[in-house]
């Protein structure tokens, strides 16, 4: 007994929307997949503490506490440290500034003491100079956008974990890093004047 032409255009109907069905799962998963990198691409661009490709790619990195990094010892570059308080609390680098060879792992720490008599959180955010040099300056690991709780009195110690990529131009020979810890729940201050520093902002921040 042959289909009426009605089970027939019930068939095709049924075809055609496995199809769509077929082509929305496909596009839901690459979405999905595509996840991944997007998000390392804006914490990378953001500067959120994360390891980007770019780092990993840099530091050779094979396994935790291991590095295998190409040196650059023909040349070295000065890295200057800033740390600009937006209210009543200590916050300093341990060193004003270091010499470094591109490729290096180096670490600096970063103290902070809340000298007031309440309890308060509060965050860093990093700038750099010159401009260009952000591109190149990778940190492995860094306090800045993480929010921080201190009792009155207390005090912390951070480090800032970075490798300089030597693919950075040769005419740049000093970079300054520079911070603003600010009070969370406060105004974000404006950028601190470092020359052509630039300042990387949280998502939503002086909205």
């Amino acid at each position: 007994m042959s289909d009426t032409p009605k089970d027939a255009r019930l068939q095709r109907d049924n075809k055609r929307m496995l199809g769509k069905l077929c082509v929305i799962a496909t596009v839901m998963f690459g979405f999905g997949y595509a996840l991944v990198p997007m998000y390392e691409s804006i914490c990378e661009a953001l500067g959120i503490n994360i390891l980007s490709r770019s780092e990993l790619l840099v530091s050779g990195r094979s396994g935790p506490g291991t590095f295998n990094t190409q040196v650059d010892t023909s040349r070295t570059i000065t890295v200057e440290f800033d740390a600009n308080a937006r209210g009543p609390w200590d916050f300093k680098p341990a060193q004003s500034s270091v010499q470094v060879h591109p490729g290096a792992v180096t670490t600096v720490m970063y103290e902070f003491r809340n000298v007031q008599n309440r309890t308060m959180s509060a965050q860093a955010i990093p700038s750099y100079a010159p401009k260009q040099a952000m591109a190149h300056f990778n940190k492995l690991e860094c306090f800045c956008f993480n929010e921080y709780t201190l009792a009155p009195g207390e005090s912390k110690k951070w480090p800032v974990v970075f490798v300089i990529d030597p693919k950075l131009s040769r005419d740049v020979n000093t970079i300054t890093l520079s911070y603003t810890f600010f009070e969370v729940g406060a105004k974000t201050p404006p950028a601190p004047v470092t020359g052509a520093a630039t300042q990387v902002l949280p998502q939503g921040a002086g909205s």
